[in-house]
């Protein structure tokens, strides 16, 4: 029977499941949405995007800094990934509930495929290069907002928590994947190359999604007296996050990691510091990814759905708590140790991810995930740039405490509206699945 949205109004995806879900079916959510064909079909092509964006990543930065020869430039390269949500977020992302989502995820593909495998032209200009880079990375948020709204017309309720945590573990890997295959292709091959058979990378995803999800057409919207037009429907998608306390707060939750990664974008030097080099940065670097892998796993794998819901708070309080480490200006070990703790408590993310697009209405569904994870790239690249910006000044180790300590009084006004509002969302999720 089709799966209701939690919104109550029906979708038409037929996948089946059991009318009396036992109490703690929540176990098996993730074999059930691993059995769905349309859902392994979007894995599939999230698990080669997300190695292709940070294959390109290392690519171009190497490729820039063989023009350049600077450091600062090759840095700024990594930083223009952070730049286009700033337009795409607000813009862009209310395609996904305009046009089929299907055919929005395979046009955008098909459009960085064009603009990646151009970035690999041999001979191009710096400017050249740093616009079709900027230029690239627009496809991602409206297909990322179509991929997170599609999903909620594949599985519902708690599978649709399950299939977050799949994604969002697979990005992990992902990454991990994507810079060491970066750097090493490059090398094998030359940064040119790299860039270019990453464009093909791009058309690989688009085929997969044409061919592997079924078409649906655009969601309904409502009638036109409210319309305006495209940007009055994206100043309204602003009001339905904001205006919402549930939203909103879930929302300023997912951008506190524009604080609990400031260590991230502190790799280099906070490495150096320890006596380490190139590769001592990269594991710093990979710390977080660690520990959001084991973290992610047991809080959708362990923890019964209520119990996680009613943990955001806390957790979102102790993902910036590890920073303090800093203050006794720690070895390498136990920077990477309290970077995977981070990790681990961050993890957090995966279900307040989950929670809000399942709270948002199916008609705003892609511009309200669009605009939330594009603020969360520019938290997290504002964070960044604040962080190397205060270290010229102040040290490495202050700033980084002093991101952990704001983490911490920020994270705790949000973890008590959140208290209140958790079980209401947990009551929800579970009329939803009990419906489907």
């Amino acid at each position: 029977m089709a799966n209701p949205r939690l919104d109550g109004t029906p979708d038409d995806e037929g996948h089946k499941s059991s009318s009396t879900p036992r109490k703690d079916a929540w176990r098996s959510s993730y074999r059930e949405v691993m059995a769905i064909g349309e859902f392994r079909a979007v894995w599939s092509a999230h698990i080669l995007s997300t190695i292709g964006t940070n294959l390109l990543n290392i690519a171009a930065s190497i490729l820039v800094y063989q023009i350049t020869g600077s450091p600062m430039a090759a840095g700024f390269t990594i930083a223009l990934g952070f730049l286009p949500p700033l337009i795409a977020g607000p813009l862009l992302s209310g395609l996904a509930d305009l046009f089929p989502r299907r055919r929005v995820m395979v046009v955008c593909d098909l459009l960085r495929a064009g603009l990646v495998a151009s970035v690999g032209i041999p001979g191009l200009p710096l400017w050249a290069v740093w616009t079709l880079l900027f230029c690239s990375v627009l496809p991602a948020i409206p297909f990322a907002a179509a991929r997170a709204a599609m999903m909620t017309e594949i599985v519902q309720g708690e599978r649709y928590v399950a299939s977050t945590a799949i994604i969002q573990l697979t990005s992990q890997v992902g990454m991990l994947v994507g810079f060491m295959a970066g750097g090493f292709t490059s090398g094998l091959f030359g940064p040119h190359a790299t860039v270019m058979a990453n464009g093909a990378l791009c058309l690989v995803t688009a085929l997969i999604v044409r061919f592997g999800v079924r078409a649906r057409p655009a969601p309904e919207r409502r009638k036109k007296e409210e319309g305006g037009g495209f940007f009055a429907m994206t100043a309204g998608g602003a009001r339905l996050v904001f205006g919402d306390p549930r939203l909103r707060t879930l929302a300023l939750m997912a951008w506190l990691a524009g604080l609990y990664m400031v260590p991230y974008g502190l790799a280099t030097p906070l490495a150096a510091e320890a006596g380490g080099g190139e590769t001592a940065a990269g594991v710093v670097m990979a710390g977080t990814s660690i520990g959001a892998l084991v973290g992610g796993l047991v809080l959708t794998r362990l923890i019964p759905p209520e119990t996680r819901l009613r943990l955001l708070g806390p957790l979102a309080v102790l993902a910036s708590v590890p920073l303090l480490a800093w203050v006794f200006d720690p070895p390498l070990w136990l920077m990477v140790v309290a970077l995977a703790v981070t990790g681990a408590t961050g993890s957090y993310q995966f279900v307040a991810n989950a929670a809000f697009v399942l709270c948002v209405p199916g008609e705003g569904r892609a511009l309200a995930f669009g605009l939330v994870a594009a603020g969360l790239q520019v938290a997290q690249g504002l964070g960044i740039l604040a962080g190397g910006f205060f270290a010229e000044f102040f040290g490495t180790g202050p700033v980084v405490v002093g991101a952990g300590v704001l983490g911490i009084v920020f994270a705790l006004l949000l973890a008590v509206p959140w208290s209140r509002m958790s079980d209401e969302v947990t009551r929800r999720m579970q009329e939803s699945d009990s419906a489907s």
